[in-house]
């Protein structure tokens, strides 16, 4: 089924059907705050009411147009000032595919670059958000260049990645804030763990070496058992929770980012917006089973409700 899903994700026919007659577009706003920035913006206000902190994503990816990757930089530029106006920490996450990295190196750094020199002048943070391995080298690369220019940038490493080990170690001998996911695209086993065991082994293992070394990790998963070893682990070693935050995606366990927030922990909710929701939410759906079922459920309760 997660095969099936992630390949549904990336068929351009569905997204364009889905987008002509907003079949799923209802079932998204579980999982997206809306189509605009000014509804991205709300919700970082409501949850900063809960003490939860908001990156927001404005969403999108694999551009191959000069002009919609520009406009993408824009639409960043845009929503970092709109945060910062609205007294919230002016904080985004992006894909460099959106910036146009399909097209080529130089092009994407140059949007990229103009998206955290605003953040920076903000006091604000940009994260590059890591997408499937054949991008891996390339998005490190002008991470890298980026953090040259400025240091209000961080980056995604994914624990299913073998690679991922070496990565962590370069990130926290630079000093680099680190989120660590699980990661949700397909890879083959020639560069990617396969089973669930070992994703989660490997994350323990990454999560527990940015704990004890990073500079302000953030660790984003919402498995419940990852997370109790979380805590166990830095109140055994003595790590304060201002060292670290818990980040988690919008709509998926609210149980958990409330808990985790009452018991004083740092817990950012990452909060897309924007009209490309549907291969964002086909990869949700895909993480996580318990949020097909919910996708099912609203479906057969919205056939029944037009009876």
């Amino acid at each position: 089924m997660r095969s099936l899903l992630l390949f549904l994700a990336n068929q351009r026919f569905l997204y364009r059907l889905a987008m002509r007659y907003g079949l799923l577009r209802s079932l998204a706003l579980r999982f997206v705050a809306g189509e605009q920035l000014e509804d991205g913006v709300v919700v970082a206000q409501a949850l900063a009411a809960q003490r939860i902190l908001a990156t927001l994503d404005y969403l999108g990816e694999s551009v191959t147009n000069e002009a919609e990757a520009r406009a993408a930089a824009d639409s960043y530029l845009e929503a970092l000032a709109a945060l910062h106006q609205a007294g919230v920490e002016p904080n985004v996450s992006l894909k460099l595919t959106q910036m146009g990295l399909d097209i080529s190196d130089s092009f994407c750094f140059d949007n990229l670059l103009r998206v955290v020199e605003c953040a920076t002048r903000l006091n604000g943070f940009v994260r590059i958000d890591m997408e499937s391995s054949a991008y891996t080298d390339r998005t490190l690369a002008l991470f890298w260049r980026l953090w040259e220019r400025s240091h209000h940038v961080g980056v995604v490493l994914q624990a299913y990645l073998y690679r991922t080990s070496d990565d962590v170690d370069a990130m926290i001998g630079a000093g680099v804030r680190v989120r660590l996911c699980k990661g949700a695209y397909l890879e083959s086993s020639d560069v990617a763990f396969q089973s669930r065991a070992e994703i989660d082994a490997n994350y323990r293992r990454l999560m527990e070496r940015l704990l004890l070394k990073g500079n302000y990790p953030a660790l984003a998963t919402h498995d419940a058992r990852l997370l109790r070893h979380a805590v166990r682990f830095a109140q055994q070693q003595r790590i304060p929770p201002s060292r670290f935050e818990f980040q988690m995606l919008y709509g998926v366990r609210r149980d958990l980012q409330t808990r985790l927030a009452k018991l004083g922990y740092n817990v950012r909710v990452y909060v897309p917006y924007g009209e490309a929701w549907y291969p964002y939410l086909m990869r949700r759906l895909a993480e996580r089973p318990a949020n097909l079922m919910f996708v099912l459920y609203s479906l057969l309760a919205e056939g029944l409700q037009r009876r």
